[in-house]
């Protein structure tokens, strides 16, 4: 009779400690304001907003951060390689998992004038939290528009890259 106690006694306790840590759990993958922070910070030190925030540049930074990283909208960037729009990162990354974000962010490789090298050598960390902040700014806006090859004139807005010099 003891020992049947016991082992009732124990599975009651190992099932409560299951139970906390799977709430442990659970929480730490709400993000925590330091994480938050952190991808906040990356996203301005990154220099996201220059292409991904339309109007960042000409209007110093002064854009509401509910607007921030929501796709160049209609400016282009020009150049040997066609004319690409930058990406609405909040539709990006609201259709993913942080995995596959650190994957992404860890292989990516874009035409210019993204600097992907730059993002491929993130620290694991700082991909999650800047995952995890522009997660935290909901999913919003348009994609964006769809690259134009070379050979296709693209409309205005858009900024000319010179070619790169001849070697």
């Amino acid at each position: 009779m003891k020992v049947g106690l016991v082992k009732t006694a124990a599975i009651a306790t190992m099932t409560a400690i299951l139970a906390t840590c799977g709430g442990a759990t659970l929480a730490a993958d709400t993000p925590t304001a330091k994480q938050l922070e952190r991808g906040r910070y990356m996203a301005i030190t990154g220099g996201c907003n220059d292409c991904h925030t339309a109007g960042f540049g000409p209007n110093e930074g002064k854009i509401p951060e509910q607007d921030w990283l929501l796709g160049s909208g209609p400016l282009g960037f020009n150049g040997p390689w066609g004319t690409t729009y930058a990406s609405n990162l909040r539709l990006l990354i609201a259709g993913m998992s942080e995995y596959d974000w650190v994957k992404l962010a860890k292989t990516l490789k874009t035409r210019p004038p993204m600097p992907w090298f730059n993002v491929n050598k993130w620290r694991e960390g700082d991909m999650r939290a800047f995952y995890q902040y522009v997660k935290s700014l909901g999913a919003a806006g348009q994609p964006a528009l769809a690259y134009l090859p070379p050979d296709k004139a693209p409309n205005p807005p858009f900024v000319q890259w010179p070619s790169p010099p001849k070697q």
